[in-house]
């Protein structure tokens, strides 16, 4: 159940109307998020139904366990042997099993974050399992994130959300930049990279350069789009989710990318698994620290999916860190040498190029293929413009051009002032023209008939 898809917009209608009906009944519309997660996520499958069950049934009660040992030495045995249950279960559905559960690698962190705060003393065992449920199975968020953590959720699940026209406005404001992005952007590109990206030995060299650099810019549009679509439709329904993405784009280095990209799963290794292995490793100084970082981000490459590719991908941005962590001090002074202005342009050139190389890890199939198209990319140049275009016509890469300057110097404007609250300052004849103008570009220039997000695969 895609949120492009007529069932979905028939089961968020359904939902919207039936949860405000009663808004003053917290119960209620639990009820009704609660079915609705259960029909969205059954949807695709039963079987995935009864696993989010199981996982959070086993995660609630394994957390108030470890409460109540947590002054003695059993509470640390607890928790550890609740992360190898939950870890090794992932591990089990993502390597042995024939159909890997859609969400689960979102909801298992989820699980995790939730017992290892408990642990810490930094969160309280939830008291009502229907909440809890809720957290876990909250459909807007289930497929792909964001990664939401208990400490921060829960407590907007203990009052009744009434109608709030702006908010649910907001919400509508978001859905439609996340449109936007994946049917204008995302989905129009994704034939052409589809076409190179799976078949990289038959592809000219100038074709895998082009798909190589245009790339990055559909995974973001995509994952980006739905991101937005989740908060939107959280906000909808009362629920802030935390942002996943503020222009990575715009990044100087690596580690600023990964600051700014999928930021609630970059925010999670860094408090679960970066830190703690960090500290454990003090004494070994900055190897220490450069081993953390490889074993964190390997560990992200991992998360991703099954394959030795994806665990390149994450070896690929753990060593291009490890290199800005050891040379920042020449960085500094190559940028007092060529200047401020100059040296964040290199900066942000080659932080996409990096990121861009890297990728190719993580769409290609095979390793080998990979190492091809490092090889060959460079060759060919006396290409003819039309085996350049990539099976597009030269509308669609006119489109594709505008779509993506808009998306930036949007995202410009909206870091300099929220454009979501600008537009509600505007007359109202204005306002609704600005509405109906995003509502046609989308009928428009969207290109329709490719529901996969990239992302509901992990």
């Amino acid at each position: 159940m895609e949120f492009l898809s007529i069932p979905f917009v028939v089961c968020m209608t359904a939902t919207f109307l039936l949860y405000y009906l009663r808004s003053s009944s917290r119960r209620l519309q639990h009820c009704v998020l609660l079915l609705a997660s259960s029909v969205f996520i059954g949807y695709y499958h039963l079987t995935y139904l009864w696993v989010v069950l199981g996982v959070t049934v086993f995660t609630y009660f394994a957390g108030k366990t470890i409460r109540k040992h947590i002054d003695d030495k059993s509470g640390a045995v607890l928790l550890w042997g609740s992360v190898i249950v939950l870890a090794g279960f992932w591990l089990i559905e993502r390597y042995v099993s024939s159909a890997f559960p859609i969400g689960m690698s979102f909801y298992t962190f989820q699980a995790l974050a939730y017992l290892i705060d408990i642990y810490w003393e930094e969160e309280e065992p939830e008291n009502d399992f229907f909440d809890f449920l809720l957290y876990m199975l909250m459909f807007m968020k289930f497929l792909s994130g964001p990664i939401e953590r208990g400490v921060d959720m829960l407590p907007q699940l203990k009052e009744a959300k009434a109608f709030d026209y702006d908010r649910v406005v907001r919400g509508l404001k978001l859905v439609a930049w996340g449109i936007f992005l994946k049917l204008v952007i995302a989905d129009r590109i994704a034939p052409s990279m589809d076409m190179v990206l799976d078949n990289v030995r038959s592809s000219s060299g100038m074709q895998l350069l082009v798909a190589t650099m245009v790339y990055p810019i559909q995974l973001y549009a995509d994952f980006a789009g739905y991101t937005a679509m989740a908060i939107g439709f959280g906000r909808m329904l009362g629920f802030s989710f935390h942002p996943n993405f503020n222009r990575p784009f715009v990044s100087q280095t690596t580690g600023e990318l990964w600051r700014r990209w999928h930021m609630t799963l970059s925010y999670w290794v860094r408090d679960y698994v970066f830190v703690p292995l960090n500290a454990s490793l003090r004494g070994w100084g900055k190897w220490g620290t450069y081993v953390s970082l490889l074993v964190t981000f390997v560990a992200i490459g991992v998360w991703h999916g099954a394959g030795l590719t994806f665990a390149c991908y994450g070896l690929f941005q753990g060593l291009v860190i490890i290199y800005e962590t050891a040379a920042k001090k020449q960085r500094d002074r190559l940028r007092e040498l060529i200047g401020a202005k100059v040296w964040k342009a290199i900066m942000i050139v080659r932080t996409y190029l990096l990121f861009a190389l890297s990728l190719l890890f993580f769409r290609v199939a095979r390793v080998d293929d990979v190492f091809y198209t490092y090889r060959h990319m460079f060759d060919g140049f006396a290409s003819s413009a039309k085996e350049l275009r990539l099976g597009m016509r030269d509308y669609d890469w006119i489109v594709f051009g505008i779509a993506v300057v808009i998306m930036l110097l949007l995202e410009y404007a909206n870091n300099r002032r929220s454009l979501i609250l600008w537009t509600e300052r505007l007359n109202a004849p204005v306002r609704w023209v600005v509405y109906l103008g995003i509502v046609f570009c989308i009928f428009i220039f969207g290109s329709f008939g490719v529901e996969n997000f990239i992302y509901i695969q992990f």
